[in-house]
């Protein structure tokens, strides 16, 4: 035999077959998988809350790149005594009604999930030491508006300053708000987070730890101080946690997410024309705008413009919304 290959040897020639175990569509049941909540998040570890207990988790291998944040919904199975040492599994994450993101910057194409399935967005801001920033607001209410969560404005150290030179601003825009000084009630606040899964931000330094302690007497959060050459506050949190509020008078307490100390607040995945839809009155007065318009004030065929003329739209709630749609683009300070 010469050991030459032939023009017909090739054309019969099959090549040998794996023995492989043939791939299956079918996924684990996790019919024994109790249903959980997750309260923090640190270095790959979750801590749940299951059936009132609290559980430490990691994530199952066939979640794979999906994030789990706190306030998901999850499905863990393995040890859930929550017992020392211990360690589970989250092998479900449900679907969320909410999702509260942000970029690193107005660049940066990566979102990054703060807090899921949140419905409302509380900004605390400062009204003096430190002053306010309107910049990192007006990003935390588009946020909020993209999301499709409630904002609230909550203005702390009143007895510093008076709030009216601020509340000006947002009127228009219908923001509800409240205001609180260093050490008063904190009853209107209290009401405010009834019921709900509200998420609490703000910049370093606007009291946002001393309001979390006021309303949760063991968070323990760790209180900053304003420095008093640059007008800062030093990141007292690390980390987003969530915490119960206490039941009063048989009524649901909510729940608070607390979160580190921001210093942006990157928008680079918020649309102009998701934006508009929070606001229904204004929205429906751009139903024939030209393709692309962005609603901003430089468009010269705008429908807001047109409803300004004729009076159809408040021309102090067109130019909020306006700033709000600036605020995408411009630095936080």
């Amino acid at each position: 035999m010469s050991g030459r290959y032939t023009d017909q040897d090739v054309e019969h020639y099959e090549r040998p077959r794996r023995h492989t175990r043939p791939r299956t569509k079918e996924r684990p049941s996790y019919d024994d998988a109790l249903d959980g909540m997750v309260v923090t998040v640190d270095r790959g570890r979750y801590t749940l809350l299951v059936e009132g207990r609290t559980v430490t988790a990691m994530k199952a291998r066939p979640l794979g790149r999906k994030g789990v944040v706190v306030g998901d919904r999850v499905r863990v199975v393995g040890d859930t005594s929550g017992a020392e040492g211990t360690l589970a599994r989250v092998v479900e994450v449900a679907d969320r009604t909410t999702v509260l993101r942000r970029t690193a910057d107005d660049d940066d194409p990566v979102e990054r999930v703060i807090v899921a399935n949140a419905d409302q967005l509380v900004v605390v801001t400062a009204l003096a030491d430190p002053e306010p920033r309107p910049r990192l607001i007006d990003r935390a209410l588009v946020a909020a508006y993209d999301a499709r969560m409630q904002p609230l404005l909550c203005l702390t150290k009143a007895d510093l300053a008076d709030p009216e030179s601020l509340l000006v601003t947002y009127r228009s825009l219908g923001v509800p708000w409240l205001v609180t000084q260093r050490g008063g009630d904190l009853s209107e606040l209290r009401e405010r987070l009834r019921g709900r899964i509200s998420v609490l931000i703000g910049h370093s330094g606007v009291g946002k730890s001393t309001l979390v302690n006021a309303l949760v007497p063991d968070a323990d959060r760790q209180v900053g101080h304003v420095n008093a050459v640059t007008g800062r506050g030093r990141h007292t949190s690390t980390s987003a946690i969530m915490l119960p509020l206490p039941a009063t008078d048989g009524r649901d307490g909510g729940w608070i997410v607390d979160t580190p100390g921001i210093r942006s607040f990157g928008l680079a995945h918020v649309e102009p024309e998701r934006l508009i839809e929070a606001f229904p009155d204004l929205d429906e007065m751009t139903e024939d705008c030209p393709r692309g318009c962005t609603h901003g004030a430089d468009e010269p065929e705008c429908g807001l413009d047109e409803a300004v003329r004729t009076g159809d739209a408040d021309p102090e709630r067109v130019e909020s919304f306006r700033r709000l749609l600036v605020a995408r683009s411009e630095p936080p300070y």
